[in-house]
C-alpha cells in the first residue's frame, strides 16, 4: 500500500480533481482522527498533535492499496473550544460545503470515541450528515475509536451503547484501536469493496 499527500484546502475552490472514490474523516478534535487515518494506511502522512484542533483545512490524501484505490480526506476537527474563533467560524462552512457537494465522496467516516458519551456536536453531526447529506448517496459510516482504552469486557457494551445513543445497530459500528491496530484492517477492506464498486467520478 503507498499513500501520497494530495494537497491542504482552505476553500471549496482549492478542492483536487480526483478519480473514484473518496472517503471523508470527520470527528471531534480530539477523537484521533489523524492517528487513525496514520494506522489505516500504515504511514505518518497525516499531522498529529498533542494540541486538539491543529487541522484547520481539508488535508486529500491518495490511497493505492491494489484494489479499489480511493482518496481520504481529513476535515477539521469541531467542539475545540480554544480553537480561535476565526477558525471556528471558518470550518462549519468549509465542512458543510465539502459534505453536501463534493462528488467523489463516497462516505463520511464519522469518528467517535468509544469512551465518552455522545456530545450534543457529535449528535448533531450525525443527525444533519443522515438528513442533509446520505440522501445524495453518500454512506455515513461510525467508527469506534480508542478501544484500546477500554479493556476487551468493556468494549463491546460500549459499542452497543454508542451505537443505540444514534439508533442504529452495533454491527453499524467499526470498532478501532489504532494503536494496537485492531479492527484497521475489517475498515480498510471495507472501504476497498466500496471503492472497488464506486461508480467512476471526476471533481
Amino acid at each position: 500500500m503507498r499513500t501520497t499527500f494530495i494537497t491542504s484546502a482552505a476553500d471549496v475552490g482549492q478542492f483536487p480533481q480526483v478519480d473514484g472514490a473518496e472517503f471523508a474523516f470527520l470527528g471531534r478534535s480530539n477523537v484521533g482522527k489523524s492517528t487513525l487515518l496514520n494506522a489505516l494506511v500504515n504511514a505518518k502522512v497525516a499531522r498529529t498533535s498533542r494540541t486538539p484542533g491543529r487541522t484547520q483545512l481539508v488535508n486529500f490524501f491518495d490511497v493505492h492499496t491494489g484494489r479499489g484505490d480511493f482518496t481520504l480526506a481529513d476535515l477539521p476537527g469541531y467542539g475545540y473550544a480554544r480553537a480561535p474563533k476565526d477558525v471556528q467560524r471558518q470550518w462549519a462552512p468549509l465542512i458543510e460545503a465539502y459534505l453536501r457537494n463534493r462528488q467523489p465522496l463516497v462516505a463520511a467516516l464519522l469518528l467517535l470515541d468509544v469512551r465518552r458519551d455522545l456530545s450534543d456536536d457529535d449528535r448533531s453531526l450525525f443527525e444533519w450528515l443522515s438528513r442533509d447529506v446520505a440522501p445524495r448517496g453518500v454512506r455515513i459510516e461510525l467508527v469506534g475509536t480508542k478501544a484500546d482504552k477500554l479493556s476487551k469486557s468493556r468494549q463491546k457494551p460500549a459499542m452497543v451503547s454508542l451505537a443505540r445513543a444514534l439508533g442504529v445497530t452495533a454491527d453499524a459500528v467499526h470498532l478501532t484501536s489504532a494503536t494496537h491496530r485492531a479492527g484497521l484492517d475489517g475498515l480498510l477492506a471495507h472501504l476497498q469493496g466500496l471503492a472497488h464498486s464506486a461508480p467512476a467520478s471526476e471533481c
